[in-house]
Protein backbone atom coordinates (compact mmCIF):
# COMPACT_ATOMS: atom_id res chain seq x y z
CA UNK A 1 0.00 0.00 0.00
CA UNK A 2 1.79 3.22 -1.10
CA UNK A 3 1.37 6.34 1.24
CA UNK A 4 -0.23 9.06 0.21
CA UNK A 5 0.87 13.11 0.94
CA UNK A 6 -1.85 15.34 2.70
CA UNK A 7 0.81 18.25 3.23
CA UNK A 8 -2.41 20.15 4.32
CA UNK A 9 -2.86 17.82 7.86
CA UNK A 10 -1.04 18.09 10.79
CA UNK A 11 -1.14 14.13 10.87
CA UNK A 12 2.27 12.38 12.05
CA UNK A 13 3.77 9.93 9.63
CA UNK A 14 3.42 6.59 9.81
CA UNK A 15 3.85 3.56 6.92
CA UNK A 16 0.70 1.19 6.59
CA UNK A 17 0.60 -2.26 4.68
CA UNK A 18 -1.30 -5.35 4.56
CA UNK A 19 -0.37 -8.14 7.47
CA UNK A 20 1.12 -11.01 5.95
CA UNK A 21 3.27 -14.79 7.36
CA UNK A 22 6.64 -14.63 6.76
CA UNK A 23 8.14 -17.19 4.42
CA UNK A 24 10.73 -19.79 5.54
CA UNK A 25 14.25 -17.89 4.67
CA UNK A 26 16.88 -20.84 3.40
CA UNK A 27 20.14 -21.17 4.79
CA UNK A 28 21.72 -20.31 1.34
CA UNK A 29 20.51 -18.65 -1.26
CA UNK A 30 18.54 -20.16 -4.31
CA UNK A 31 19.72 -19.86 -7.76
CA UNK A 32 17.83 -17.17 -9.72
CA UNK A 33 14.75 -18.44 -12.12
CA UNK A 34 13.07 -16.56 -14.43
CA UNK A 35 9.53 -18.89 -13.97
CA UNK A 36 10.08 -19.40 -10.35
CA UNK A 37 10.27 -15.51 -9.76
CA UNK A 38 7.19 -14.75 -12.08
CA UNK A 39 5.20 -17.49 -10.35
CA UNK A 40 6.56 -16.26 -6.37
CA UNK A 41 6.48 -13.12 -4.62
CA UNK A 42 9.20 -10.83 -5.57
CA UNK A 43 12.04 -10.01 -2.97
CA UNK A 44 14.20 -6.69 -3.35
CA UNK A 45 17.66 -7.07 -2.27
CA UNK A 46 18.40 -3.77 -1.94
CA UNK A 47 15.92 -0.66 -0.20
CA UNK A 48 16.86 1.62 -2.78
CA UNK A 49 14.39 0.08 -5.55
CA UNK A 50 12.17 -1.08 -3.47
CA UNK A 51 8.66 0.87 -3.85
CA UNK A 52 7.30 0.22 0.11
CA UNK A 53 10.36 2.79 0.81
CA UNK A 54 9.22 6.18 1.00
CA UNK A 55 11.79 8.68 -0.47
CA UNK A 56 12.66 12.32 0.31
CA UNK A 57 12.24 13.63 3.47
CA UNK A 58 9.38 12.06 5.68
CA UNK A 59 8.79 14.98 7.89
CA UNK A 60 6.90 16.59 5.29
CA UNK A 61 4.83 13.41 4.06
CA UNK A 62 1.31 12.77 6.17
CA UNK A 63 -0.98 9.84 5.80
CA UNK A 64 -4.59 10.61 5.51
CA UNK A 65 -7.12 8.67 7.54
CA UNK A 66 -9.86 6.57 5.64
CA UNK A 67 -12.65 9.08 6.69
CA UNK A 68 -10.39 11.95 4.88
CA UNK A 69 -9.84 10.11 1.16
CA UNK A 70 -11.46 11.09 -1.37
CA UNK A 71 -14.91 9.66 -3.02
CA UNK A 72 -14.89 7.88 -6.62
CA UNK A 73 -16.92 10.89 -8.04
CA UNK A 74 -14.63 13.52 -6.61
CA UNK A 75 -11.29 12.04 -8.32
CA UNK A 76 -13.67 12.11 -11.51
CA UNK A 77 -14.32 15.24 -11.07
CA UNK A 78 -10.85 16.75 -10.51
CA UNK A 79 -9.86 13.86 -13.50
CA UNK A 80 -12.07 15.77 -15.49
CA UNK A 81 -11.09 19.35 -14.56
CA UNK A 82 -7.57 18.26 -15.29
CA UNK A 83 -8.65 17.01 -18.72
CA UNK A 84 -10.54 20.17 -19.80
CA UNK A 85 -7.72 22.48 -18.46
CA UNK A 86 -5.06 20.71 -20.76
CA UNK A 87 -7.44 20.39 -23.57
CA UNK A 88 -7.57 23.99 -23.59
CA UNK A 89 -4.24 24.50 -23.29
CA UNK A 90 -3.59 22.78 -26.52
CA UNK A 91 -6.00 24.79 -28.13
CA UNK A 92 -4.84 27.96 -27.17
CA UNK A 93 -1.61 26.46 -28.41
CA UNK A 94 -2.74 25.15 -31.83
CA UNK A 95 -4.80 28.94 -32.12
CA UNK A 96 -2.10 31.20 -31.69
CA UNK A 97 -0.52 32.11 -34.93
CA UNK A 98 2.89 31.03 -35.84
CA UNK A 99 5.90 32.89 -37.28
CA UNK A 100 5.73 33.55 -41.36
CA UNK A 101 8.34 32.06 -43.52
CA UNK A 102 11.38 34.04 -44.22
CA UNK A 103 11.52 35.84 -47.45
CA UNK A 104 13.65 34.14 -49.96
CA UNK A 105 17.56 34.84 -49.49
CA UNK A 106 17.01 35.68 -45.65
CA UNK A 107 16.30 33.32 -42.49
CA UNK A 108 14.91 33.56 -39.04
CA UNK A 109 16.95 33.97 -35.77
CA UNK A 110 16.36 33.55 -32.58
CA UNK A 111 16.25 36.45 -30.41
CA UNK A 112 15.35 36.54 -26.31
CA UNK A 113 12.41 38.68 -25.47
CA UNK A 114 12.54 38.09 -21.70
CA UNK A 115 12.89 41.64 -19.94
CA UNK A 116 16.59 40.53 -18.82
CA UNK A 117 18.61 39.28 -21.66
CA UNK A 118 21.08 36.28 -20.90
CA UNK A 119 24.25 35.22 -22.22
CA UNK A 120 23.68 31.95 -23.77
CA UNK A 121 26.82 29.69 -24.45
CA UNK A 122 27.44 26.53 -25.25
CA UNK A 123 31.11 26.43 -23.65
CA UNK A 124 30.99 26.42 -19.82
CA UNK A 125 32.77 29.26 -18.01
CA UNK A 126 35.72 28.28 -16.33
CA UNK A 127 37.98 29.28 -13.63
CA UNK A 128 41.74 28.74 -12.55
CA UNK A 129 42.03 28.18 -8.99
CA UNK A 130 45.06 27.17 -7.13
CA UNK A 131 46.14 26.71 -3.34
CA UNK A 132 49.36 26.20 -1.37
CA UNK A 133 50.07 23.25 0.75
CA UNK A 134 53.01 22.35 3.64
CA UNK A 135 55.85 21.06 2.40
CA UNK A 136 55.95 17.70 3.82
CA UNK A 137 59.70 16.14 4.74
CA UNK A 138 60.87 12.96 3.21
CA UNK A 139 59.94 9.60 4.82
CA UNK A 140 63.12 7.89 6.15
CA UNK A 141 63.83 4.64 4.42
CA UNK A 142 62.81 1.88 6.38
CA UNK A 143 65.96 0.27 8.09
CA UNK A 144 66.21 -3.92 6.90
CA UNK A 145 64.75 -6.10 9.35
CA UNK A 146 67.01 -8.51 11.28
CA UNK A 147 65.70 -11.18 13.43
CA UNK A 148 66.81 -11.29 17.01
CA UNK A 149 69.42 -14.32 17.45
CA UNK A 150 68.01 -17.10 19.17
CA UNK A 151 69.97 -20.47 20.33
CA UNK A 152 73.37 -21.47 20.94
CA UNK A 153 76.65 -21.04 18.95
CA UNK A 154 78.43 -24.70 18.33
CA UNK A 155 81.60 -25.50 16.58
CA UNK A 156 83.53 -28.47 15.08
CA UNK A 157 86.39 -29.44 13.58
CA UNK A 158 87.66 -31.85 10.62
CA UNK A 159 90.58 -32.57 10.33
CA UNK A 160 92.37 -33.59 6.70
CA UNK A 161 91.96 -37.31 5.69
CA UNK A 162 88.72 -37.63 8.15
CA UNK A 163 85.87 -37.14 5.58
CA UNK A 164 87.77 -38.11 1.90
CA UNK A 165 91.14 -38.54 0.09
CA UNK A 166 90.86 -36.64 -3.10
CA UNK A 167 93.11 -38.56 -5.03
CA UNK A 168 91.10 -41.61 -4.37
CA UNK A 169 87.74 -40.04 -4.93
CA UNK A 170 88.96 -38.12 -8.21
CA UNK A 171 89.73 -40.95 -9.68
CA UNK A 172 86.73 -41.94 -11.03
CA UNK A 173 85.64 -38.59 -11.75
CA UNK A 174 88.48 -38.21 -14.02
CA UNK A 175 88.02 -41.34 -15.51
CA UNK A 176 84.77 -40.22 -16.84
CA UNK A 177 85.64 -37.24 -17.71
CA UNK A 178 88.83 -38.27 -20.02
CA UNK A 179 86.40 -41.40 -21.50
CA UNK A 180 83.51 -38.98 -22.61
CA UNK A 181 86.75 -36.34 -23.91
CA UNK A 182 88.24 -39.35 -25.77
CA UNK A 183 84.91 -40.51 -26.83
CA UNK A 184 84.13 -36.85 -28.12
CA UNK A 185 87.13 -36.34 -29.77
CA UNK A 186 87.26 -39.43 -31.59
CA UNK A 187 83.55 -38.66 -32.83
CA UNK A 188 84.42 -35.12 -34.23
CA UNK A 189 87.17 -36.74 -36.08
CA UNK A 190 84.85 -40.00 -37.39
CA UNK A 191 82.66 -36.83 -38.31
CA UNK A 192 85.07 -34.58 -40.12
CA UNK A 193 86.60 -38.26 -41.72
CA UNK A 194 82.98 -38.35 -43.08
CA UNK A 195 82.71 -34.91 -43.77
CA UNK A 196 86.11 -34.78 -45.96
CA UNK A 197 84.51 -38.08 -47.89
CA UNK A 198 81.21 -36.52 -48.61
CA UNK A 199 83.12 -33.19 -49.99
CA UNK A 200 85.29 -35.57 -52.43
CA UNK A 201 82.19 -37.41 -53.05
CA UNK A 202 80.76 -33.70 -54.03
CA UNK A 203 83.47 -32.54 -55.87
CA UNK A 204 83.81 -35.77 -58.15
CA UNK A 205 80.30 -35.49 -58.76
CA UNK A 206 80.41 -31.81 -59.38
CA UNK A 207 83.13 -32.17 -62.25
CA UNK A 208 81.20 -35.29 -63.68
CA UNK A 209 78.09 -33.00 -63.80
CA UNK A 210 80.14 -30.32 -65.34
CA UNK A 211 81.84 -32.39 -68.30
CA UNK A 212 78.32 -33.82 -69.06
CA UNK A 213 76.92 -30.36 -69.26
CA UNK A 214 79.41 -29.54 -71.51
CA UNK A 215 79.30 -32.47 -73.63
CA UNK A 216 75.71 -32.07 -73.93
CA UNK A 217 76.22 -28.11 -74.80
CA UNK A 218 78.51 -29.66 -77.57
CA UNK A 219 76.13 -31.90 -78.67
CA UNK A 220 72.93 -29.20 -78.76
CA UNK A 221 75.80 -26.93 -80.85
CA UNK A 222 76.42 -29.87 -83.29
CA UNK A 223 72.78 -30.30 -83.53
CA UNK A 224 71.91 -27.00 -83.80
CA UNK A 225 74.74 -26.41 -86.93
CA UNK A 226 73.44 -29.50 -88.37
CA UNK A 227 70.19 -28.12 -88.45
CA UNK A 228 71.13 -25.17 -89.62
CA UNK A 229 73.18 -26.25 -92.56
CA UNK A 230 70.51 -29.00 -93.55
CA UNK A 231 67.67 -25.66 -93.54
CA UNK A 232 70.21 -23.87 -95.56
CA UNK A 233 71.19 -26.78 -98.44
CA UNK A 234 66.80 -27.10 -98.55
CA UNK A 235 66.58 -23.39 -99.04
CA UNK A 236 68.99 -23.27 -101.97
CA UNK A 237 67.64 -26.52 -103.46
CA UNK A 238 63.89 -25.17 -103.60
CA UNK A 239 65.68 -21.48 -105.07
CA UNK A 240 67.55 -23.61 -107.60
CA UNK A 241 64.14 -25.82 -108.47
CA UNK A 242 62.45 -22.93 -108.69
CA UNK A 243 65.12 -20.55 -111.16
CA UNK A 244 64.79 -23.96 -113.37
CA UNK A 245 61.37 -24.17 -113.97
CA UNK A 246 61.58 -20.24 -114.68
CA UNK A 247 63.95 -20.83 -117.15
CA UNK A 248 62.07 -23.97 -118.86
CA UNK A 249 58.83 -21.52 -119.26
CA UNK A 250 61.09 -18.97 -120.47
CA UNK A 251 62.45 -21.51 -123.22
CA UNK A 252 58.85 -22.36 -124.07
CA UNK A 253 57.65 -18.98 -124.21
CA UNK A 254 60.30 -18.08 -126.29
CA UNK A 255 59.95 -20.99 -128.44
CA UNK A 256 55.77 -20.47 -128.91
CA UNK A 257 56.22 -16.74 -129.38
CA UNK A 258 58.81 -17.95 -132.02
CA UNK A 259 56.56 -20.56 -133.71
CA UNK A 260 53.58 -18.32 -133.43
CA UNK A 261 55.61 -15.10 -134.85
CA UNK A 262 57.15 -17.19 -137.38
CA UNK A 263 53.75 -16.56 -140.23
CA UNK A 264 52.78 -13.63 -138.16
CA UNK A 265 55.63 -11.01 -139.12
CA UNK A 266 54.75 -11.26 -143.14
CA UNK A 267 51.65 -11.13 -143.28
CA UNK A 268 51.75 -8.24 -140.71
CA UNK A 269 53.95 -6.55 -143.26
CA UNK A 270 51.81 -7.33 -146.14
CA UNK A 271 49.14 -5.71 -144.41
CA UNK A 272 50.38 -2.94 -143.41
CA UNK A 273 51.70 -2.49 -146.88
CA UNK A 274 48.49 -3.07 -148.83
CA UNK A 275 46.90 -0.28 -146.17
CA UNK A 276 49.45 2.22 -147.30
CA UNK A 277 51.78 1.78 -144.07
CA UNK A 278 54.64 1.11 -146.44
CA UNK A 279 55.49 3.62 -149.60
CA UNK A 280 58.11 5.12 -151.80
CA UNK A 281 58.82 8.60 -150.47
CA UNK A 282 59.55 9.66 -154.29
CA UNK A 283 56.47 8.27 -155.74
CA UNK A 284 54.15 10.06 -152.84
CA UNK A 285 55.90 13.45 -152.43
CA UNK A 286 55.01 13.22 -156.64
CA UNK A 287 51.09 12.29 -156.04
CA UNK A 288 51.11 13.95 -153.11
CA UNK A 289 52.69 17.47 -154.47
CA UNK A 290 53.60 17.64 -158.07
CA UNK A 291 50.21 15.94 -159.79
CA UNK A 292 47.97 18.50 -157.81
CA UNK A 293 49.96 21.43 -158.83
CA UNK A 294 50.15 20.23 -162.64
CA UNK A 295 46.64 19.31 -162.31
CA UNK A 296 45.99 23.12 -161.11
CA UNK A 297 48.39 24.77 -163.85
CA UNK A 298 46.63 22.42 -166.73
CA UNK A 299 43.04 24.02 -165.53
CA UNK A 300 44.50 27.37 -165.17
CA UNK A 301 45.62 27.50 -168.70
CA UNK A 302 43.03 25.51 -170.71
CA UNK A 303 40.77 28.20 -169.02
CA UNK A 304 42.77 31.01 -170.30
CA UNK A 305 42.34 29.36 -173.42
CA UNK A 306 38.91 29.35 -173.22
CA UNK A 307 38.18 32.63 -172.83
CA UNK A 308 40.47 33.79 -175.36
CA UNK A 309 38.54 32.16 -178.12
CA UNK A 310 35.15 33.57 -176.10
CA UNK A 311 36.33 36.57 -176.44
CA UNK A 312 37.87 36.60 -180.31
CA UNK A 313 34.18 34.72 -181.34
CA UNK A 314 32.61 38.28 -179.64
CA UNK A 315 35.10 40.59 -181.68
CA UNK A 316 35.10 38.60 -185.21
CA UNK A 317 31.62 38.68 -186.28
Amino acid sequence: MVPIRAPELDVPYSFCSQPRSLLPRPKYREQSNAAETEKGPRRYGNIMIDPRVVRGNALSIRLLPESTQPSTPEVKKQRKAQKKLLARKLTHVQIRPGTPEPVEGREHVHVQTELYLEEISDRIIEVDGECQTDEFLDRPPTPLFIPAKTGKDVATQIEEGELFDFDIEVKPILEVLIGKTVEQALLEVMEEEELAQLWSHQRAFAELRNAEFAELQRLEEQDRRIREEKERRRLEHLEKLRKQKETAEKVAARAFAQRYLADLIPSVFNNLHASGFFYDPIERDIETDFLPWLMSEVEETLQRKVLGRMMLDCIVP
